[in-house]
């Protein structure tokens, strides 16, 4: 398959930005994401000419970008976006076969030709676009527009919320969606020792090998018997709860298999702290995220289903309104935050425990981004074959709703071994095409 660049231009906001609204605060939180983007690829079926869907996606971005405004910006530095209306960066190519072609058998590493951007600048990115828009026509009439906006001011809900107001300008929906700037006055700073802790944590996590990635699909009758199995000990276990903990229960099952003993592991989850929180979060952008953590020892049985979520739930849990407060608190939130990061970072460098990160976009309405022409046939994020890399797992539903795509990273000798897991064999499909009803 081989990706045309055809024309690059620079989408600005329909009005111009206030002057007193020319330099955006980033938040506390923003500095803890490692990545530069959040990226994402949204395939469509061809239902009307691929030239008018092109017309209605520059001006309903045209507009958007007039209410999220930073977005239109560049990077000023690690604090801050100047919003100079520069605008975004919109790419347009041409792939040389059909949709179905491509998505019958999708190849993951080829996912990264349907971006604009480089996800791993070797410079800083200081002075670049904050969004970079790339829409790839196949010869069918189908497109897939991937979106690459900077992870400083989007998290997966924030990321959401832009794609829901920018679609609903698109088919014309009358009342428009604004977003809420609010997460730089909750976790004001004016220093970057979060970015500077987060590193040395992040350091820790990434190691040197080869990794590959693999998508992992539970249907919805899979996810129910494992909430079955979950059911035993807890009430209403949820899709994110069971399939987490049973690909945390397989991956320590292939470790075990690849070192000739069981280490203790650690999971980490991204929470969404906006429903945990006191004021009204509607539309909010920047990174509202925390860390949970899970810890199983090695050397004891708990390693069961039902433990594995009751844990899960357990660190989920602990990041509540409460603790929430303490990370708003100056002093007691670098605190609470120095020490949460240390502790993940020694626990995997001199304990020695295997680290398996995980993050959820479910129930983020990905599969509801309908510009006027159907909603999306496939959404994937994109394959990696790196030599160094961290053990990763981002979890999306699948396009029915009610099951779970697991896109699963891995090294090449750990993804072998959880292959041959005939309780994974059972309940879940590697790599199918998303024609296909789980």
């Amino acid at each position: 398959m081989e990706v045309t660049i055809l024309s690059t231009q620079v989408i600005k906001p329909s009005s111009p930005t206030p002057q007193h609204l020319k330099i955006f605060k980033l938040s506390l939180l923003d500095q803890l994401m490692p990545c530069p983007y959040a990226p994402i690829i949204l395939f469509y079926d061809p239902i009307v000419p691929s030239s008018l869907r092109l017309e209605v996606l520059k001006s309903s971005l045209s507009n958007t970008l007039t209410r999220f405004y930073p977005l239109a910006g560049k990077i000023k530095d690690d604090l801050s976006i100047e919003c100079n209306d520069q605008g975004a960066y919109f790419v347009e190519a041409r792939v040389n076969c059909s949709l179905h072609e491509f998505l019958n058998h999708p190849d993951l590493l080829l996912l990264t030709k349907f971006f604009p951007c480089d996800f791993f600048p070797k410079e800083s990115n200081a002075g670049t676009n904050v969004t970079n828009i790339q829409v790839s026509r196949f010869e069918c009439g189908g497109i897939a527009i991937g979106i690459c906006i900077s992870h400083k001011i989007l998290d997966g809900a924030a990321l959401s919320t832009f794609l829901k107001a920018w679609t609903s300008t698109a088919r014309g929906c009358e009342d428009a969606i604004y977003p809420n700037f609010i997460a730089s006055s909750l976790f004001p700073t004016d220093d970057l020792w979060l970015r500077d802790s987060s590193l040395v944590m992040y350091g820790s996590l990434f190691k040197a090998g080869k990794s590959i990635t693999r998508r992992i699909i539970f249907g919805a009758s899979s996810v129910a018997a494992l909430k079955d199995q979950a059911s035993s000990r807890l009430k209403c276990p949820t899709r994110v709860e069971v399939i987490s903990a049973f690909l945390w229960k397989c991956t320590m099952a292939a470790s075990k298999v690849n070192s000739g003993f069981q280490k203790p592991s650690l999971l980490t989850h991204f929470v969404n702290l906006r429903r945990r929180m006191a004021q009204p979060m509607e539309n909010s952008t920047g990174n509202l995220l925390w860390i949970a953590t899970a810890r199983s020892k090695g050397h004891n049985n708990k390693s069961h289903l039902p433990d594995l979520v009751g844990q899960l739930r357990e660190a989920v849990s602990r990041v509540d309104g409460e603790f929430i407060k303490k990370l708003g608190d100056h002093e007691q939130g670098k605190s609470v935050m120095s020490e949460t990061l240390r502790e993940i970072g020694d626990l995997v460098s001199k304990d020695g425990l295997d680290h398996f990160g995980f993050s959820s976009w479910c129930k983020l309405g990905f599969y509801e981004a309908d510009f006027g022409w159907g909603k999306p046939v496939w959404v994937s994020s994109f394959g990696m074959e790196n030599s160094v890399y961290m053990n990763l797992i981002i979890l999306n539903d699948t396009s029915s709703g009610d099951g779970i795509e697991a896109w699963v990273t891995l090294d090449e000798q750990h993804m072998a071994i959880l292959e041959r897991n005939e309780e994974l064999q059972k309940l879940a499909m590697f790599d199918p095409s998303p024609f296909i009803n789980y």
